[in-house]
């Protein structure tokens, strides 16, 4: 028999959640124990108790169609497929979907809509195997929809260089699962401007995606558009990764990890900025220097070497 699991608090937003748009599809609340305790053996001959992530599938139907399986630790697993859905352009609206059932006695989520997905076996027919981790599989589509996306001017959505370390500071501090077990990736959807940060939304999964996507859906859910926010995640910025953060207009990307050539490719022709290696007072701006506002640190001074 496996140990039990263990359920941690979700880190609590800096700012209350708006209120949900008006014909939200029913959701369930089906979270589950995040963590497991194991029993390992060390370097030193010792066994002692740790813990590690609860991964496990989750199997989503479409009103009754299977449509695919994800690797998730099941923190927000309606949100996950909602925003799944959106972030695979298989829904335009989160109101087109009637509910979102999950059961993990069964490891499925039941999505049922109002309507149908229209062409659904079409448009699920091509697939591009990304390098995400989870789950890393994008629709064709989705790189054709890419002209159709507008992103705010520079001057509507920008940050300063100190909005930027308030935000890498508030993520700093969160009490995370990866901080007690490691081996999954946080992310996070800000608002930030000259005077404050507020983090309205943060998740963690076993992949990148599954949390843009958690987020995704919790902004079709409550109407929250992504003109004036900024996305932070510990994972590496890939095509993908750039291309679900604009789909969800938000034009300001924040990584701990670093940038791939095609991700820096689309940002750039998207008008989009993207930092990377942000940990503390230290990061790369590599596109989208007209939406930052620099506040250049002090050079520090060399460091000379005095010989004997």
């Amino acid at each position: 028999m496996s140990p039990p699991g263990e359920a941690l608090p979700l880190p609590a937003p800096t700012a209350a959640p708006p209120p949900l748009v008006r014909g939200a599809p029913r959701l369930t609340c089906a979270c589950s124990d995040l963590l497991r305790e194991i029993v390992v053996l060390d370097e030193y001959g010792q066994q002692r108790p740790i813990h590690i992530p609860a991964e496990r599938p989750l199997t989503v139907f479409v009103d009754k169609r299977e449509l695919v399986t994800l690797m998730t630790l099941g923190a927000m697993p309606e949100l996950l497929v909602l925003g799944y859905l959106v972030n695979q352009r298989l829904i335009e609206r989160v109101e087109q979907v009637e509910s979102i059932t999950v059961d993990w006695d069964v490891g499925a989520a039941a999505v049922r809509t109002h309507a149908g997905v229209e062409d659904i076996e079409a448009r699920t027919a091509q697939r591009v195997v990304t390098t995400g981790c989870g789950q890393g599989t994008v629709f064709g589509q989705m790189i054709d929809g890419l002209q159709g996306i507008r992103l705010p001017p520079a001057e509507r959505a920008r940050i300063r260089q100190s909005s930027l370390h308030r935000l890498l500071e508030t993520v700093r501090k969160q009490e995370t699962i990866h901080r007690k077990a490691g081996s999954v990736h946080g992310c996070a959807l800000f608002r930030a401007d000259a005077s404050q940060v507020e983090m309205l939304m943060f998740v963690e999964d076993v992949g990148r995606h599954n949390a843009i996507d958690t987020i995704a859906g919790w902004m079709g859910m409550h109407g929250v558009q992504g003109g004036d926010k900024v996305f932070y995640t510990t994972g590496r910025l890939t095509s993908e990764m750039v291309l679900k953060s604009a789909q969800m207009g938000v034009p300001i990307i924040v990584s701990r990890n670093g940038v791939t050539a095609m991700g820096h490719e689309m940002a750039s022709r998207m008008g989009m900025a993207l930092f990377g290696r942000a940990s503390n007072r230290h990061f790369l701006c590599f596109t989208g220097f007209e939406r930052f506002d620099s506040e250049p640190e002090p050079q520090r001074p060399p460091v000379r070497l005095v010989s004997g």
